[in-house]
């Protein structure tokens, strides 16, 4: 007769059998009580079976590092990395990382629940804990084409898998608000599973947050002022602070945090570029600047870790104490937050810095569906021609660092035939999105401010939230030429100046995702950020993630969409003349 594993960390717990590993002369972070504590941690089974005197087959000696449970991200789109969930876990867990909460969001748009089937069989058997939040809002809006539509049966099944957590970001705040059928069944069938319902409050307040927490929606990750935080928190939700590669809201909210608040509190990253990750890290980073804006070490700790946890009912993770996930990190001091070995169920995966787990994915679904997936008919230089009534425009102004655009009226240049051109010395530059997954040959026109190019054109597949082809340029004709360059690589993002191909990095998978080892990506990534340069792009901030959210029409103010220019306040499309 097989024995009961509970029996055996009873065994280890009261001392009657050695532990697998026992961690000694170590600084404890408990989580609990906010304080630091002494004691050998005994391991069995890839849990803690206790904090106090213990032996063990095998002795880690701390050394007098801190020991502090592994940390959490609460809400990730690891399409935003631009790699496989694979080799996401090698980029995450030397940065103390070692679960996250995922949304696949953005496959999901492409490619429907083969897309969500994808995330979760490629993330099957890591050392490395992928937890999914089912896709809301597959299309985000009505106000654009996407590559598939997810209704609650389209979902329901999913709910079904031990790593489906819950339904992710509800961003369609009007479906909730009007009742509608499909919404409320989505959100029905998350709590008659006991699931998780994760909200996206983007420019809410008062009796729109009401609504949220009456549909039962408890977190958001949108809030950007301290006062829209302390209405979240006010209201009853978990205040996820997002800290990503172009939303970067964590200085803002973090003076809201007190002893009072705090244990509502979680990191989140949402968005983060594979560049940062290697270089800036991920939930680490979070609690790093964190600590460094005058909040105490355990508390920022507290946050990426047990806060998250218990946010999402992930009731064995979060702390270092007998029945929790032995993962955990082991750090030289709190200020730096220097992580030296990290270790999950129990086994080092990081030694001195640097991996030494294997992180191969066990599933490769490299099938014509997930790798073919971007479809428009040839672009030419008259599908770009912008018609102005008048030498004003709408315009969509960039504010560096945010998701949120400004809606601007300026004057423009037009040719003789009363065609938009681009200006450099104003920075008004040419924007296109360009429908590419059901040749409906829908081009949505508008103008951007902000970008900074002086010369060429970028482009990507990767355009927030149906992923259609997004086009920056200073000209049509190397407009032209990206858009012919990003259909042949079937997805990813290029950089032209005249006439040229200065660098690339093809996504096959979804349009999203590269099937390349991470370091070949992070190469890839850094000859583009050379390359705009040369197009003389503003390097106060990312570029092309910025570029990716212009086409996102859930966030105010002015957006384009394949359908046109979008008002997010009124929720309808306008014309780019000002009349």
């Amino acid at each position: 007769m097989e024995r009961n594993p509970l029996t055996r960390r009873i065994s280890v717990a009261s001392g009657k059998e050695p532990a697998d590993t026992v961690v000694k002369n170590g600084r404890i972070i408990d989580v609990f009580n906010g304080e630091i504590i002494e004691g050998d941690i005994a391991i069995v089974d890839g849990y803690f079976a206790g904090v106090g005197q213990y032996d063990g087959k095998n002795i880690v000696d701390a050394e007098g590092r801190y020991v502090l449970p592994a940390f959490i991200d609460g809400h990730v789109h690891i399409e935003s990395s631009l790699v496989s969930p694979s080799e996401f876990a090698k980029v995450l867990l030397p940065h103390g990382v070692t679960t996250v909460i995922a949304d696949p969001h953005e496959i999901a748009n492409v490619l429907g629940t083969a897309g969500i089937q994808y995330m979760l069989d490629s993330s099957e058997n890591l050392p490395f804990d992928i937890y999914i939040m089912l896709p809301s809002c597959v299309p985000a809006t009505s106000f654009e084409n996407s590559g598939a539509i997810l209704k609650a049966e389209n979902l329901f099944p999913f709910y079904q898998h031990p790593r489906v957590l819950g339904l992710a970001e509800v961003m369609n705040f009007l479906a909730v608000l009007n009742a509608e059928d499909d919404m409320l069944n989505k959100i029905s069938d998350a709590q008659q599973f006991g699931k998780k319902v994760d909200g996206h409050a983007a420019g809410l307040s008062g009796s729109d947050l009401n609504v949220y927490m009456a549909a039962g929606i408890k977190t958001d990750h949108e809030s950007t002022t301290a006062e829209e935080a302390k209405e979240r928190l006010r209201s009853g939700m978990y205040l996820m602070i997002r800290e990503g590669t172009v939303a970067k809201d964590l200085q803002n909210l973090i003076p809201v945090v007190n002893k009072y608040n705090s244990r509502r509190c979680l990191f989140v990253t949402d968005d983060k570029h594979l560049d940062d990750l290697v270089l800036g890290g991920s939930i680490d980073h979070n609690v790093r600047l964190a600590i460094n804006l005058g909040v105490s070490p355990i508390t920022a700790i507290q946050m990426a870790t047990i806060n998250a946890a218990e946010c999402f009912g992930l009731s064995d993770k979060g702390a270092i104490a007998a029945g929790y996930k032995a993962d955990f990190s082991l750090v030289e001091d709190l200020d730096t937050l220097n992580i030296v070995h990290v270790y999950k169920d129990g086994k080092a995966v990081v030694q001195d810095g640097k991996l030494v787990t294997d992180c191969s994915a066990l599933h490769k679904n490299s099938s014509d569906s997930l790798k073919n997936s971007v479809h428009f008919d040839d672009l030419i230089k008259a599908n770009l021609d912008i018609p102005l009534s008048i030498n004003k425009a709408n315009i969509i102004e960039i504010i560096p660092n945010s998701l949120v655009t400004r809606h601007i009226v300026e004057e423009v240049d037009t040719c003789y035939q009363g065609f938009f051109q681009p200006s450099t010395s104003a920075d008004q530059l040419k924007l296109a999105v360009i429908e590419r997954h059901h040749f409906t040959k829908q081009i949505g026109l508008g103008i951007v401010k902000g970008l900074g190019l002086k010369y060429g054109a970028i482009a990507t597949t990767i355009s927030h939230d149906s992923h259609n082809l997004i086009i920056a340029g200073t000209n049509d004709d190397d407009m032209v030429l990206a858009a012919k360059t990003i259909k042949e690589m079937q997805g990813g993002l290029v950089v032209i100046k005249e006439g040229q191909i200065l660098a690339s990095l093809e996504l096959p998978i979804a349009g999203l995702i590269s099937d390349r080892p991470y370091r070949e990506v992070y190469t890839c990534l850094n000859n583009l950020h050379i390359a705009l340069e040369k197009l003389g792009a503003n390097n106060h901030f990312n570029p092309f993630l910025t570029l990716s959210f212009l086409a996102l029409p859930v966030i105010p103010e002015l957006k384009l969409t394949d359908k046109g220019l979008f008002k997010v306040s009124s929720f309808e499309h306008i014309n780019i003349s000002s009349d």
